[in-house]
């Protein structure tokens, strides 16, 4: 089976994590993490940086390796890797998703995310503050 390695962004701020929802492909609609492919020659912070800014029009610091995330979809595997990023300049702009919000420790089960992205939330819940 085919590995893809990807790069996902936890953005939090004032207590809440920033999650998007897909705008193409095949996982149209669903929720997730921003992020993307890992280039060759890339190392995964580079290219979360890179993938952020050509999505989302915005800088972020990336931070901590939350965790690595391992999952089988029916045609290949992904290996994620999630680091906690924070703002540096830009307003989050939605250039690939069809939507976006920002969820709290409360409302972070509320949106229907991708099944690679689900393993994280609990982990995610551990890093929020109030």
């Amino acid at each position: 089976m085919k590995t893809i390695r990807v790069v996902a962004a936890i953005i939090i701020h004032d207590g809440k994590v920033f999650a998007t929802q897909r705008g193409y492909g095949e996982f149209k609609g669903g929720w997730e993490f921003p992020g993307g492919k890992i280039e060759a020659g890339e190392t995964p912070q580079a290219a979360l940086i890179r993938e952020i800014e050509e999505e989302l029009d915005t800088e972020i610091e990336v931070g901590e390796l939350l965790d690595t995330v391992e999952y089988d979809y029916p045609d290949f595997h992904l290996s994620m890797d999630c680091f906690v990023c924070k703002v540096v300049a830009g307003d989050l702009v939605l250039k690939e998703h069809q939507n976006a919000k920002w969820l709290t420790r409360e409302t972070l089960g509320d949106v229907d995310w991708l099944p690679a992205d689900r393993g994280l939330l609990g982990k995610i819940r551990g890093v929020m503050t109030e």
